[in-house]
């Protein structure tokens, strides 16, 4: 049975789904002003897995993940690139969407936008005005209340009165608390804006999320997922409005993913120590990045660092190691792996521990190979099919480590006699790149296979000497040989 640990209650429960065989979930998406970070790939990670686990138990799953285009973020960067808003998010936007295709991760099945929602937001305001939990203040701004909803603090934790007391909290002559937020924000010049009964303005991060989530998944619902950063006060304002706005219980089961730490300490622009995905993926396979973030439970902080992804490498290599040669039949997943792994991701959802039943898998087919091929067969497909539930094993086990687009879609592949190199800024020799031609992936493969074969017509006149040396250049390259007794048999990155 399904148990969650529940932000709310701060304990795992059953899970137990509103309409039976149903589950509807929302999670909060990116502020889209720059690329995604590592950081917003943990959070699509994590919550695609949980839905491709509440999928695989058979529930009838409504996955929301929403986009955040127009706050103060947003449009200050516009300003500074001197284009219009929403030419800005389009293309952070797609951006995003092709980085998270990159990580593995389906698409939500609802991708809300504020600016597509302003007329359920403002409804929503409305209805807190008219219940006296909002008031327009003194600059024109609309503003919630938070001493007239009387559990404010309940899934933070966090007391009213300590929060005034003791929280540093912006002075503002408009409001009547200081604690109070922003529902709607008056239009200031040059700003993009729409109109309201208060007047034009735009509306507030809080109760854009309010909107969007009752708006498709009903006022009450099952799951609201997020980063620990989002707690407080981003969730607790959206329990306050959302709740306020409909007499029902917004959400029954919070989740949380833990921080992403560089080197041991919080990720932060202030501290340099911040990566985008598109810089990550110009390091590493983008499965490679997926199997990292899957190697930590997901309320657990994630430390990244160079160690920690070439140990998710030289993990994920084991696995796809024991897949080769195999071909994936229609046959039986193994009852005892399944068990297993099932165990672990209802535990809620595990994903370290799962990952432990595929090297064990991993590890009986191994042994499996010489003597049994029924048994190999259905371990093989085992492995495939368990995987397949975390997002990993996209790859042919036969040639994922030769796929050297280890970036985005159009990242450029240099070659030269000798030498290759992907990207200028990253490149797998020391080699000049003024001095390549790109070239295509095919190319690429086709220049190491020609640098087999001659390695092979060394070997054949004795020429050892050549034949050592081609091999050393492609090692340098980070291609390894993998020679058997009648040759070179295959290939693979280092």
């Amino acid at each position: 049975m399904l148990k969650i640990y529940n932000t709310l209650t701060r304990k795992k429960e059953l899970f137990k789904p509103r309409v039976a065989g149903k589950v509807g979930m929302y999670v909060c998406g990116m502020t889209v002003y720059d690329f995604c970070h590592i950081g917003h790939a943990r959070v699509m990670v994590v919550f695609d897995t949980v839905a491709r686990y509440f999928r695989y138990l058979g529930y009838d799953l409504t996955y929301v993940r929403n986009v955040t285009d127009i706050d103060d973020k947003i449009i200050q960067r516009a300003n500074e690139n001197g284009e219009d808003f929403s030419e800005l998010t389009e293309r952070f936007i797609n951006a995003m969407h092709e980085d998270e295709h990159a990580l593995s991760v389906l698409p939500p099945d609802i991708e809300p936008r504020a600016t597509q929602s302003i007329s359920a937001i403002i409804n929503m305001i409305e209805a807190l005005c008219a219940k006296g939990l909002a008031y327009v203040g003194g600059n024109g701004d609309v503003f919630y209340s938070v001493t007239k909803f009387k559990n404010y603090g309940q899934l933070s934790g966090k007391n009213l009165d300590d929060l005034q007391a003791g929280e540093r909290v912006d002075v503002d002559l408009a409001k009547i608390n200081p604690m109070d937020f922003v529902l709607w924000k008056m239009a200031k010049a040059g700003e993009p804006a729409w109109q309201s009964p208060w007047g034009l303005g735009r509306p507030g991060w809080h109760i854009e999320c309010s909107a969007m989530s009752t708006c498709c998944l009903g006022n009450h619902f099952d799951i609201h997922g997020g980063g620990m950063d989002l707690q407080f006060p981003h969730h607790e304002n959206e329990i306050a409005q959302s709740e306020g706005a409909t007499g029902e219980k917004f959400v029954n089961l919070w989740m949380h993913n833990g921080f992403v730490r560089i080197n041991e300490e919080k990720m932060s622009k202030s501290l340099g120590n911040f990566f985008t995905v598109r810089e990550v993926l110009k390091r590493y396979n983008p499965e490679i990045i997926r199997f990292f973030i899957l190697s930590s439970h997901y309320r657990s902080p994630l430390n990244y660092s160079d160690e920690q992804l070439n140990d998710a490498d030289a993990g994920l290599d084991r696995l796809y190691t024991a897949l080769r040669g195999e071909m994936i039949l229609d046959a039986p997943v193994s009852v005892e792996y399944e068990i297993r792994f099932k165990q672990a991701m209802d535990d809620d959802f595990n994903t370290p521990v799962a990952l432990s039943v595929l090297f064990d898998l991993a590890r009986e087919l191994n042994k499996a190979k010489s003597n049994n091929p029924k048994k190999t067969a259905e371990l093989a497909s085992s492995l495939k099919f368990l995987g397949g539930l975390l997002g990993i094993f996209r790859y042919d086990a036969d040639t994922w480590k030769k796929d050297i687009t280890i970036a985005l879609t159009g990242l450029s592949m240099s070659v030269q006699p000798g030498k290759l190199s992907v990207d200028e800024t990253t490149p797998l020799t020391g080699a000049s790149t003024a001095q390549t031609e790109k070239v295509s992936i095919d190319d690429v493969l086709k220049h190491i296979e020609q640098q087999i074969q001659a390695r092979l017509d060394a070997k054949k006149a004795k020429n050892w000497a050549l034949a050592d040396k081609i091999r050393d250049e492609l090692k340098g390259q980070g291609i390894i040989l993998e020679d058997a007794p009648d040759g070179t048999t295959s290939w693979r990155r280092e």
